[in-house]
């Protein structure tokens, strides 16, 4: 699965390890990540990320 990369602070989205801290399962594919969802670290949102290259 693709991993996702804040391009305001770095974090990345790893579909494996979901985001569970603010409901999002391990195993949840970026595309089924609620369009409302926030980076953990410094709360960009959703349209802020990148596909890791």
């Amino acid at each position: 699965m693709d991993k996702y990369v804040c391009t305001v602070c770095g974090y990345v989205y790893d579909p494996e390890q979901g985001d569970p801290d603010n409901d999002v399962k391990p195993g949840t594919k970026w595309e089924d990540v609620p369009d409302d969802w926030e980076c953990p670290v410094c709360g960009a949102s959703k349209d802020e990320f990148q596909k890791e290259e």
